[in-house]
């Protein structure tokens, strides 16, 4: 059972000046280089994303290495920076895989203590040219199984809906052995790797069906454990709902601001100033929770489980609530789907379930801290 009590400095929730510096690079950065505009015609290319911009943000920022050591390529900040970085990528929307790449697969690395398996992959992910995602994580039994193959290792079977899963140049895979699950790295070919994009609500976040008929793969660490790992990307995900909400309140409060109605703003009508205040009020405490989280992950706090739910929970539904208001009181427009809303509302809505819904975030919430007598997950 967890205390309930938090065990983390409240100094450490709020930004440093280094990270209110960043921030304001990334917003003008994503800004300049990245609008709705472009998140729409960059869906439409292979990767789906702008592969320029993503190898600037990797050189010119360095957004990728944040959380990566120096000795293997980063800059040897914490998650706390990464997190600025993954806030300000979900206000812009931003349509790479940030999240699979240093959110779960640079983690997951670094989480097994693989010396060789970091010195072999960290660098690429920091500079850019590697990118990267996990596959089998969330699965109580992987579909996955790892074989042994000669002096080597091969996988089989097949992982859904896995982040980024066509494109990836990495996955990590949570696969079963005899020995029980766990973690081998797999630069998958076309002979040996099938990779079909699905058909998702958000089109920003590709997933795809991963099968693997036999394809080469290298053990990652000794164990199969990766419940750090997901709650880990949970706190990444949460960043990223934050600055999605944070945009979807601020292009509301803009636009009621301007537009009028009755010879006057609607923003100045009591009903519309009491639905923004709400959204406000949530959005505060999503930012709370997202804070929490990340400090726990910066500091490998056992608090962190309870943490990553809690924020999960909480922005998830924060999300959900400020892209609605985005939509409804945007009126006529902001039902067209030429209007940027709706690349919010469907990041929103699949966000909400990526890593468990918030009803299961609740429930594990309740086994972890002891209102509940299963065991927790």
């Amino acid at each position: 059972m967890h205390h309930r009590h938090p065990d983390i400095d409240p100094q450490l929730l709020s930004e440093t000046e280094e990270q209110r510096e960043l921030r304001t690079v990334l917003r003008d950065f994503f800004t300049e280089e990245s609008d709705p505009e472009d998140v729409r015609k960059h869906l439409a290319t292979p990767r789906g994303h702008d592969e320029k911009l993503w190898a600037r943000l990797a050189g010119e920022i360095g957004v990728h290495g944040l959380a990566i050591p120096e000795e293997f390529g980063g800059s040897g900040f914490t998650f706390a920076e990464l997190a600025v970085a993954l806030e300000e990528s979900g206000r812009a929307l931003y349509c790479a895989p940030l999240l699979p790449t240093v959110g779960l697969a640079a983690n997951a690395l670094l989480n097994s203590g693989d010396q060789q398996a970091c010195e072999r992959y960290l660098p690429r992910i920091a500079n850019g040219t590697l990118t990267a995602t996990v596959a089998g994580f969330d699965e109580a039994e992987p579909g996955v199984v790892a074989e042994r193959s000669g002096p080597g290792w091969v996988l089989r079977g097949a992982a859904d809906f896995v982040l980024d899963g066509a494109g990836a140049d990495l996955i990590v895979v949570r696969a079963r052995t005899p020995e029980g699950a766990r973690l081998l790295a797999c630069e998958p070919a076309v002979d040996t790797c099938s990779r079909t994009p699905r058909r998702v609500l958000d089109e920003t976040r590709r997933q795809a069906l991963v099968e693997f008929r036999g394809a080469p793969a290298t053990p990652v660490g000794e164990s199969g454990e990766v419940t750090a790992v997901l709650d880990a990307g949970r706190a990444a995900l949460a960043a990223e709902q934050v600055g999605g909400s944070g945009h979807a309140l601020d292009a509301t409060v803009q636009f009621v601001a301007q537009r009028e109605q009755f010879g006057r703003p609607i923003g100045s009508f009591q009903a519309v100033k009491h639905r923004l205040a709400d959204v406000l009020v949530a959005l505060e405490a999503a930012r709370s929770a997202s804070a929490y989280a990340t400090a726990c992950v910066s500091l490998a706090s056992p608090q962190l489980p309870v943490a990553a739910s809690a924020a999960a929970a909480v922005c998830s539904e924060t999300y959900r609530l400020a892209t609605a208001e985005y939509v409804q009181l945007h009126g006529g427009i902001g039902f067209t789907w030429e209007h940027a809303a709706h690349l919010y509302v469907r990041r929103a809505r699949s966000s909400e379930v990526l890593f468990g819904t918030s009803d299961q975030h609740r429930i594990r919430l309740a086994e972890l801290v002891g209102l509940t007598t299963r065991p927790a997950a």
